[in-house]
């Protein structure tokens, strides 16, 4: 694959390629691909770090980029990514932006919108991305080993999709929400950080896990004293 499509897979679990050249032997990727791949790579970067104004100038320049080859399937391919970013902060709706596209979308992208949004069906874990097919049969099977399973992928963008779409589908158990916010810390995304350590904060007020509760809180309190801009709001 080229190397944009290579990053590209890499950053978004791999279901999101949005250079369609597959052999190295073949012409290089043409300058919308490449102009796409680096401005949603951006985009998602820094949404999940909370920087809304960047996120929304880099998603529109990857929309435009998208738009010039006149492929709705394409574009929902580049919605989807859009939505898995969202997922990955625990902003969850029904990423409108891809159901203005999804009767246009291929196979693969209609099985991980439906991934994504809690509404797995046995037949799309084939369909999914490598990284994230084990965590889908996991849930499928019950939520009890999403854990592992979103535990064993090392790649940090996918498996903080793969947290968050394992949480969307009813595995909330405190491990998963712990990883969740160690995986976003780690990367220093500051949005998905507060979104998943506001969650971990109220499962253990509902616990009654005073102390927990209160070093979660602590935590939060110095992300929103050190938040610039707007967007870094933990949210719902």
């Amino acid at each position: 694959m080229s190397s944009a499509a290579t990053l590209l897979a890499r950053h978004a679990g791999a279901v999101l390629t949005l250079v369609l050249a597959g052999c190295s032997s073949r012409p290089p990727a043409p300058d919308w691909a490449l102009n796409a791949e680096s401005a949603s790579q951006r985009a998602s970067t820094a949404y999940l770090e909370g920087r809304q104004r960047v996120q929304a100038m880099e998603w529109d320049k990857a929309r435009a980029e998208v738009a010039a080859t006149g492929r709705t399937d394409l574009a929902a391919r580049l919605e989807l990514m859009r939505c898995a970013a969202q997922v990955a902060s625990l902003e969850w709706d029904d990423c409108p932006g891809y159901q203005a596209l999804a009767l246009d979308a291929a196979p693969a992208e209609a099985a991980y919108a439906r991934y994504l949004q809690g509404k797995l069906r046995p037949e799309d874990v084939a369909l999914l991305p490598e990284l994230q097919r084990p965590v889908a049969q996991a849930l499928l099977g019950g939520s009890a080993s999403a854990l592992a399973a979103v535990s064993a992928i090392k790649e940090p963008l996918p498996q903080l999709v793969a947290a968050g779409a394992a949480l969307r589908s009813g595995a909330a158990e405190p491990g998963l929400l712990m990883l969740g916010a160690d995986i976003a810390s780690a990367q220093g995304w500051r949005r998905a950080v507060m979104a998943w350590l506001l969650l971990q904060a109220r499962a253990h007020e509902q616990a009654g896990e005073v102390d927990k509760a209160q070093a979660v809180r602590r935590r939060l309190s110095l992300l929103e004293k050190t938040a610039s801009g707007g967007g870094t709001s933990a949210g719902k």
